[in-house]
């Protein structure tokens, strides 16, 4: 009986410590996409998978590298928030970009899975659903959502990964070109690397009309490349950031008092002719909550 006590007593410190050093390694993984990179974006139609005549495949899209800045704006034990923000151009002209957000929340219950044309479905998972995996949850470039997945950070063979497939509307290089597909399944990779990070794509186009009529148009494959360089070429990114970061605070708080309803949600593409980011990021208009909050739930079809 006490031989059991013992093996029992070890086995459970051992399981314990191993799961606190994979939550250790997974935390330190997302952390490592923190810092000033050079990106080049890369993607490539591959594999045409519908019968249409007249369906023209799309260009390769490649990207000279620019720098974007990946900076944590919260971090404690159990969530991550990365803001990036690119930093294009030269002395002579040079242009700072809001970009994406991700957010990394370990063993998250609470999804918003989007469905189509805006409308994104709540659905809430069960803690066994969700043991030992985070949420990556990225949002737009006003802090609007865009799609959201939960999976296990690997770390085997010297490499440590995430990989999880997911529906997002469709990216910013083809929403404003393309009306024959109105869904993109997503399936994102993001390793560390010796130079920076990579993420890496293998996206299917869908066109969907309900949960039970869709049509596959096409594959196709994005190779991302984030390599590290020195904190100051990304000087003037920091810069807007710190000028700005107040402002897009006010907005993050905004929107989590709506996602924290946790009832589907459906947004207006856009109000008089202009969409959500370019009153936040083209005007002056909207700084203090009341004022950011009216224009926000303006958008928010009820």
């Amino acid at each position: 009986m006490r031989k059991h006590l013992f093996l029992y007593i070890f086995l459970f410190s051992f399981s314990f410590v191993s799961s606190q050093n994979k939550f250790k390694n997974d935390s330190n993984a997302i952390m490592n996409m923190c810092g000033c990179f050079e990106v080049s974006f890369n993607f490539s139609e591959t594999i045409k998978l519908n019968n249409r005549e007249d369906y023209t495949p799309s260009d390769d899209y490649q990207t000279a590298p620019v720098y974007e800045l990946a900076i944590p704006i919260k971090k404690n034990k159990n969530e991550i928030s990365i803001q990036h923000i690119l930093q294009v151009g030269d002395e002579n002209f040079r242009s700072i970009v809001k970009h994406w957000r991700q957010d990394w929340i370990y063993q998250n219950k609470d999804l918003y899975l989007f469905d189509k044309d805006n409308n994104w479905t709540y659905k809430n998972l069960s803690r066994s659903d969700v043991k030992g995996q985070w949420t990556q949850k990225v949002f737009q470039v006003d802090d609007s959502p865009r799609y959201e997945g939960s999976s296990s950070w690997i770390h085997v063979d010297g490499k440590s990964f995430w990989e999880n497939e997911t529906p997002a509307p469709l990216p910013r290089r083809e929403f404003s070109k393309r009306k024959d597909y109105n869904v993109l399944i997503r399936n994102n990779r993001h390793e560390i690397t010796d130079y920076g990070w990579f993420h890496g794509q293998n996206n299917k186009k869908v066109d969907k009309i309900n949960d039970t009529e869709m049509e596959s148009l096409a594959f196709e494959v994005g190779y991302n490349y984030y390599k590290r360089v020195e904190d100051e070429k990304c000087k003037y990114a920091k810069d807007w950031w710190i000028e700005n970061e107040k402002k897009w605070a006010i907005v993050r708080n905004i929107w989590d008092e709506i996602y924290s309803q946790n009832k589907d949600l459906s947004l207006k593409s856009n109000l008089d002719g202009k969409r959500l980011y370019e009153y936040l990021l083209f005007t002056n208009d909207y700084n203090d909550y009341s004022e950011i909050k009216e224009l926000i739930i303006s958008f928010v079809d009820k």
